[in-house]
């Protein structure tokens, strides 16, 4: 598989979500979840309405997703003070300090991960990141979940067909 990309990304990809779905295990939602605490912790939206939109999150999902986030203590939702018809979703204490302990857990699954490049991880990160923002600038994706659950779904069709030739 020397200097085939898909399968290189494919093997990456496969690896980085079994970790991180391990480490971001508990969190409502799981990894969906994790984007909306981080989101919620970093106060990268104004509102739920700006939240579902950068996080590619249908709406009605997102009202689901902030329920559970709510019921285990991690997000709050509160009026807009700019319009009380909105809502923002602030994290709680709690919220915050699972956030500091998974996103610490993350980085370390990603250094594992990227062990193998010695010194060069940073300069792969920095390539890889510059790399994904021109394909998304060709191809915009509706949003990071909605690429994930392609490769799953074409995982599972590959599985199918290895287990009906064998």
């Amino acid at each position: 598989m020397n200097g085939d990309l898909g399968w290189a990304l494919g093997v990456l990809l496969r690896t980085y979500r079994r970790a991180a779905e391990e480490v971001l295990n508990g969190i409502p939602g799981g990894p969906r979840g994790y984007q909306v605490l981080a989101s919620a912790v970093q106060e990268l939206a104004g509102n739920q309405g700006v939240m579902a939109t950068q996080l590619g999150i249908d709406r009605t999902v997102l009202t689901y997703l902030l329920d559970d986030l709510e019921a285990a203590g991690l997000v709050q939702r509160r009026p807009d003070p700019l319009d009380r018809r909105s809502r923002r979703v602030v994290a709680t204490e709690r919220g915050r300090a699972v956030w500091r302990e998974r996103s610490a857990e993350l980085c370390r699954v990603e250094n594992h991960i990227l062990s193998g490049l010695g010194g060069d991880g940073a300069v792969f990160r920095d390539l890889l990141q510059r790399a994904a923002a021109h394909a998304d600038r060709l191809d915009p994706s509706v949003s990071a979940c909605q690429v994930v659950e392609e490769i799953d779904a074409q995982d599972a069709a590959e599985l199918r067909r290895h287990r009906v030739r064998s």
